[in-house]
């Protein structure tokens, strides 16, 4: 089902196609559109506390686009103008993308995914409606706060990953730069900067998520 044509579904289509969205995001392994950067890079087996935390930090990021995908798709739901909709579910199958290449990752890292990912995707969808209905520019506003702040943790990521693991590395500089981007066009699309404390509690909840989620 094409998601970017969501607006011509009935009410029961959309449920049901979010519905089947939150499935395959959850329990399943949603396609990439695009190839795994990570395939050009040697695969150095890492061993022990090093494959560990490797495959910690790659959960985390899993996790992220968990809530990526749940948050994108709760705001698209209730977005009030068509342009706003359609950018939302544009970042979302981008997020698709990475959700796609972290999972990959973690299967050659010999890892699983988060064990809460049901428990991230709601909370997340749950968020993404509240934000969408303060309306389009709130909406966007979230879209780039939420961004910029992934795109420091993925900088976190890329100093505390194994020197060797390249794989995994190649991942998340992708990611990074899609992430800046799509930051950058809900700011072009009109954006409006979210007041304090919002980014504070955002900067918290995303900080308990990765604590939990490296190991869990």
């Amino acid at each position: 089902m094409d998601r970017m044509n969501a607006r011509r579904l009935t009410a029961l289509d959309r449920f049901i196609d979010e519905t089947q969205r939150a499935l395959e995001t959850v329990f399943g392994t949603p396609p990439a559109m695009r190839p795994n950067p990570g395939l050009a890079e040697p695969d150095v087996v890492l061993e022990g506390a090093e494959r560990r935390h490797a495959a910690g930090l790659m959960r985390v990021n899993h996790v992220g686009e968990v809530c990526a995908q749940a948050l994108y798709c709760g705001q698209a739901a209730v977005a009030r103008d068509e342009a706003t909709r359609a950018h939302l579910l544009e970042a979302a199958q981008e997020e698709t993308d990475h959700l796609a290449w972290c999972a990959d990752r973690l299967r050659e890292l010999d890892d699983r995914p988060s064990l809460l990912n049901p428990l991230w995707y709601g909370g997340s969808y749950a968020i993404g409606v509240l934000a969408g209905l303060r309306g389009d520019g709130w909406n966007l506003g979230f879209v780039v706060e939420t961004e910029r702040q992934v795109e420091a943790h993925i900088d976190e990521h890329l100093q505390s990953l194994p020197p060797a693991d390249a794989r995994s590395r190649a991942i998340l500089q992708v990611m990074k730069a899609d992430e800046a981007r799509h930051a950058d066009n809900a700011e072009a699309a009109g954006a409006r900067i979210l007041p304090p404390p919002i980014p504070t509690l955002m900067a918290g909840a995303s900080k308990l998520m990765k604590t939990i989620a490296y190991r869990v």
